[in-house]
């Protein structure tokens, strides 16, 4: 579980293919303290550290994680959104993220606002996840407040602090994200289709 509170960018050294699975090896400021078998997120997609030494570590991408995420598209030299995962006794600052990827989105437009930036994403309406207005969601790993909620897509505002030290400065027009939907939007919507296909909400609601 995550907070999606950026710890920082770190970079991408090399990049292995191996049969359908890419080897994903990065450095950062906080490699020492890394361990095998340690979750951390990248992109917002928790992976397993597999190997490491003094300056970098890997971590192992697998075929449905490069299918639904951003990750296959990575190049050498790219920077990557990473967080460690939450210990039990700390505070929430961002929201539930567990590191799961939904889908992507593209970004359409980002706008400088007088000191912060709004970017625009759309994506595929057709998977079935929303956002809502002052909703939680995860870009790239990063916890954000929704604005300007649409069918198939949204805005989010970034403040300098964001900007300088994940790696949405990179991002811009057409630049591929991933999303994550906060997961108590996601039952509460499982649960109302499951009632629609079933018939009980009509029951309920006398219609």
């Amino acid at each position: 579980m995550f907070s999606g509170i950026v710890e920082e960018p770190a970079k991408v050294v090399a990049l292995e293919r191996e049969k359908e699975n890419l080897h994903i090896t990065l450095t950062c400021s906080f490699v020492n303290d890394l361990k095998i078998d340690q979750s951390v997120s990248h992109n917002g997609v928790c992976l397993t550290v597999v190997k490491k030494d003094n300056s970098t570590y890997t971590v192992t991408a697998i075929k449905e994680t490069l299918e639904k995420s951003n990750l296959g598209q990575l190049k050498v030299g790219d920077k990557v959104n990473v967080e460690r995962s939450m210990k039990i006794d700390s505070l929430l600052d961002g929201h539930m993220v567990q590191g799961h990827v939904d889908q992507t989105a593209v970004c359409t437009d980002v706008q400088e606002a007088d000191g912060s930036w709004y970017y625009t994403f759309e994506y595929d309406p057709s998977k079935g996840n929303i956002t809502v207005e002052k909703g939680s969601i995860a870009v790239n790993g990063v916890s954000l407040t929704v604005v300007n909620s649409r069918e198939n897509s949204f805005q989010v505002a970034i403040i300098p602090y964001t900007y300088e030290h994940t790696n949405f400065h990179e991002i811009k027009k057409g630049t591929v994200v991933n999303l994550e939907f906060d997961i108590v939007g996601k039952y509460i919507t499982k649960i109302l289709k499951q009632y629609l296909e079933s018939g009980q909400l009509n029951r309920l609601t006398g219609k």
